[in-house]
């Protein structure tokens, strides 16, 4: 049982805070939810403790559960971490606490997963069929937006009909930590949206805001569109379990195999760190080589070439 002081609410005063005075979103705050959560009850099973009594051994106790009895990947225990440490900011803010105990504990590596992209070939398969309902000119849409401008799941499926501008081709998109964005969108998908807003009018109900919505007329819910992916990639004879992540890391890959500008892709993903982006590049020794030999001024392009044509 929950002893009497450590204090739950503590937990959801903080809960509260992130809701109201941060404005994080829904998806946020239930990951510190849970995160907050699991560290709690697993303190409840220490006697005598209080938020002020917690030390960093127990914080290291905490993780290697986490790893070993879990099985948490390195990446999932992390951002336990980060819920610790930020709820404990809060605690000290409050004179709650004096230190933070999870100031300097990291999670254990775990490898590193590449999403794998989808060829061009299979983009265009992909598109390769012809509507015969609203719902294919609907997942038309969103395919092509999803493709066309390297949406999360949860941008695509909390925009509103306002967010796209069909006169400059962009569409304004809420990302992580609530940050806006301005994204380009491509003519086949400018075209598929217009399609869909013609059959859109005759689907959702009256007042609702949302650019996509379900046969019940309402906002469409992420795990629908999961599904409605998951349909199309077999339809189409593509690898079985198509996700939203594989058309953005598509659409990510395509451009930086293209451009070679990793800023720029960076930008268009709404990424706060270029390292994250870097996972989406596979650009290989000769291309950097040119790009090198191009643009920096001491490069030796000219030695480089006198070498390549050497027989």
């Amino acid at each position: 049982m929950p002893t009497a002081s450590l204090d739950k609410k503590a937990i959801e005063n903080y809960l509260d805070y992130l809701k109201i005075s941060r404005r994080l979103s829904a998806n946020t705050l239930v990951s510190y939810t849970h995160d907050l959560d699991t560290f709690y009850h697993f303190l409840c099973k220490h006697s005598d403790l209080d938020w002020t009594s917690v030390k960093p051994y127990l914080i290291r106790d905490f993780v290697a559960l986490q790893h070993r009895k879990h099985r948490l990947s390195g990446k999932s225990i992390q951002r336990q971490l980060s819920s610790i440490r930020s709820f404990y900011k809060y605690l000290i803010k409050e004179a709650l606490a004096e230190n933070n105990p999870a100031t300097g504990i990291k999670a254990p590596k775990s490898p590193r997963k590449l999403p794998k992209p989808i060829s061009v070939d299979q983009i265009f398969r992909l598109f390769d069929y012809k509507d015969r309902h609203w719902r294919d000119t609907r997942d038309r849409a969103i395919l092509e937006l999803f493709y066309s401008s390297g949406l999360r799941l949860t941008e695509l499926t909390n925009l509103d009909i306002t967010a796209i501008d069909t006169n400059d081709a962009t569409v304004r998109v809420i990302g992580k930590g609530n940050k806006t964005r301005i994204t380009p969108i491509g003519s086949h998908a400018l075209a598929a949206l217009a399609d869909w807003l013609q059959q859109r009018t005759q689907i959702a109900m009256l007042g609702e805001q949302a650019l996509f919505v379900s046969n019940r007329g309402s906002r469409i819910h992420p795990r629908t569109v999961q599904k409605r992916l998951e349909y199309w990639g077999l339809k189409q004879n593509l690898n079985p379990g198509l996700h939203p992540h594989q058309l953005r890391h598509s659409f990510a890959s395509h451009l930086l195999e293209s451009s070679g500008n990793l800023r720029a892709v960076q930008e268009l993903l709404g990424h706060a760190d270029i390292s994250t982006t870097q996972i989406y590049t596979h650009l290989d020794y000769q291309h950097l080589a040119e790009v090198y030999d191009q643009a920096h001024p001491r490069a030796r392009n000219k030695t480089r070439n006198r070498i390549d044509k050497k027989p």
